[in-house]
Formats: C-alpha cells, sequence, structure tokens
C-alpha cells in the first residue's frame, strides 16, 4: 500500500484503486482500499469515509482493550520472574488463566531493542514507544504462531518470553529460529535487536534465575559481541564468571588496580590493550603479534617494555599475566 501515492490510483487496464487511512489524531493505523472498475460516486466516499472512522474506533477499543490485558499479564510475569508472585501451585494456576503453561522445565529470553548507532538520532519518547510497541508485538505474533501457552510480556525495556526448555541448549534451533522470524518480516525486524538466554529452570522458583541471567547476557552479548547478538548465558565462558559480580564498581575497582592507566579511556591506552590482547593470545611472540597487528617487529618490541613498565614483569610472571587477562575480560564486560 505504501506504493499508492494519492487517493485514487490508476491502474493498467483501467481498474481503480481508491485508498483511505484509518488513524487516531495519535497514531496511523493503516489503509482501508477499495478497487473498482470505475469512479467511486460522491455517496460512496461518503460512506468510505464513515466506514474508516468506524475502523479506526474499533481498532483503538482493542487496542485499548489488549493493553489493559497485556500489562496485567506482564505485571504478572515480572512478579514470577522476580519471584515474589507466591507459591509455585498459585503460579501456575494463575498463569493458566491467561492461556500461559509453566508447567515443566523452560528457559528465559530477554530481549531488548538495540540502542541507535553513534551518531544517529535516538528518537523522540513517543518514537522509542512505539519501536517498543512493535517489537512486543512481533514477538508475541510468532510466538502466537508457534504455541499460545508460552509466556511473553512487554517489560517496557525489553521483551521476556518463558519457552519450553527444547530450546535450552546453546545454539539450539528453537531459539535461533525465533529469533530469526522475529528478525524476518514479521515487524521486529524494522529495527535491530539483541536476545540473552538464561539456564534451564527446571520449576517455577528457578525462573528468577534463569531470567537473571538472560538479562545479564543480554548486556554482556552486545558489549562483547555487538549488537544484533543471541547470547547464551553458559556460552560467556570467563565473562559469565565475570558477570555473576553483582558490583560494577567493584569489577571496575579490580580493573583499574591490575591495569593502572591501561585501563583509561584514552586512544594511547585502547591502542596498548588491544597490543597487550594479542601478546597474551600469542603468548607474548613478539613477531606474531607483530604480524597479526601489522606492525613493524621493534614497535611491538617498544610496546613491551611499556606495558613491562607500567605492569610489571608480565612477560615472566605467570600470575601476573592471569591477572591482567581477566582484567581485560572485566573491562569487556562493564565497558573500559
Amino acid at each position: 500500500m505504501e506504493r499508492l501515492d494519492a487517493e485514487d490510483t490508476v491502474l493498467a487496464g483501467g481498474s481503480r484503486v481508491h485508498r483511505l487511512q484509518v488513524a487516531t489524531p495519535a497514531q496511523p493505523l493503516g489503509h482501508l482500499v477499495v478497487v473498482a472498475d470505475r469512479a467511486l460516486t460522491d455517496l460512496e466516499r461518503v460512506a468510505l469515509r464513515r466506514a474508516v472512522t468506524a475502523v479506526a474506533l474499533s481498532i483503538s477499543r482493542q487496542q485499548a482493550v489488549s493493553a489493559v490485558e497485556n500489562k496485567y499479564r506482564g505485571d504478572f510475569l515480572r512478579d514470577v520472574l522476580l519471584g515474589r508472585a507466591g507459591s509455585e501451585e498459585f503460579v501456575r494456576e494463575h498463569v493458566a488463566g491467561f492461556g500461559w503453561d509453566l508447567g515443566g522445565p523452560s528457559i528465559v529470553l530477554v530481549a531488548q531493542l538495540d540502542p541507535p548507532p553513534a551518531g544517529e538520532p535516538s528518537g523522540t519518547v513517543e518514537e522509542q514507544r512505539l519501536w517498543q510497541e512493535r517489537f512486543a508485538d512481533a514477538w508475541r505474533q510468532v510466538l502466537g504462531g508457534v504455541s499460545r501457552a508460552v509466556p511473553v510480556a512487554d517489560f517496557g525495556s525489553e521483551v521476556v518470553t518463558v519457552l519450553p526448555a527444547e530450546g535450552s541448549v546453546p545454539g539450539s534451533d528453537p531459539v535461533l529460529r525465533l529469533v530469526r522470524t522475529v528478525a524476518g518480516d514479521k515487524g521486529g525486524g524494522r529495527r535491530p535487536f539483541s536476545v540473552g538466554v538464561g539456564r534451564l529452570a527446571r520449576d517455577v522458583r528457578s525462573l528468577p534465575e534463569s531470567y537473571a541471567q538472560a538479562y545479564r547476557a543480554v548486556a554482556v552479548g552486545r558489549r562483547v559481541r555487538g549488537g544484533g547478538t543471541t547470547t547464551w548465558f553458559d556460552e560467556l565462558g570467563l565473562h559469565r564468571l565475570i558477570a555473576m559480580v553483582p558490583d560494577d564498581m567493584e569489577l571496575r575497582a579490580f580493573a583499574t588496580d591490575v591495569l593502572g592507566e591501561l585501563a583509561g579511556q584514552t586512544e594511547e591506552a585502547a591502542a596498548l590493550r588491544e597490543t597487550l590482547q594479542v601478546l597474551l593470545s600469542t603468548n607474548f611472540n613478539v613477531a606474531e603479534a607483530a604480524r597479526l597487528q601489522f606492525f613493524h617487529y621493534n614497535t611491538i618490541r617498544y610496546r613491551v617494555t611499556k606495558l613491562e613498565r607500567l605492569l610489571g614483569p608480565i612477560t615472566s610472571d605467570h600470575n601476573l599475566r592471569l591477572d591482567v587477562a581477566v582484567a581485560l575480560k572485566v573491562l569487556e564486560v562493564v565497558g573500559g
């Protein structure tokens, strides 16, 4: 319909397409399109405009009812995932009233829209709200085609889904298929997003832990791998261990203690950290590090000397080398 630039368009063969926008004062809702083999009379145009008004009112009423229902369901699911919804028996009975099933092992997925790249406008508050609504609608639509018993809710800044246990294995097809479908032609693909997947929750009481893991996985995965990624908590490796430390200030303090001025935000510090990471990955093989970074051998030798002056005997002290390697991973998690 976006290709029709006017209310009346004549197609090849003489047919006419009559289009009227369906909208509320707050947002466009769609278009009412009529195809006829002649121009519409004035009376027919009046009837179409009245039909547009009726459709807009009907859609607005449905949206209002759905918004209330979705908020109620979302608030209860949030309570479940924060461990404050009550007993397991009560939770299962309550969500059954929504048509949801939490009767078996499951995993929690957290999906968040990625922030716009640097330099691009972030959109107005109203635009951000509409993006989030469309994103949540895309997840509901896709999951509705899989099973309406799967809990899914919009938490405002994230969409949370509780999937059956078949999607619990890292890299598993059910999760990846779901993400690909949402990112496809169902509406969620209009803006890039990232997903975090928690560990298997064997019962309702384990869901808060899986939710916390999924929430952490999406944040760490985006920071380490970039946007548009799906990250399983169990795939984080050392990042997983670091992510389990709740105090970012303590993590940053550790990185600063170990790395000193290398933990800073300057371009020089970032360049030295990059060289340091390459040296660690090559077991301080200077020639190999120079080749990987496209630097002269003497340039890397100079940087090794500078790193030892800043950090200590990193080429010979394996305990120090381990501390430095962990500190670099910490900066990947908390930002550096």
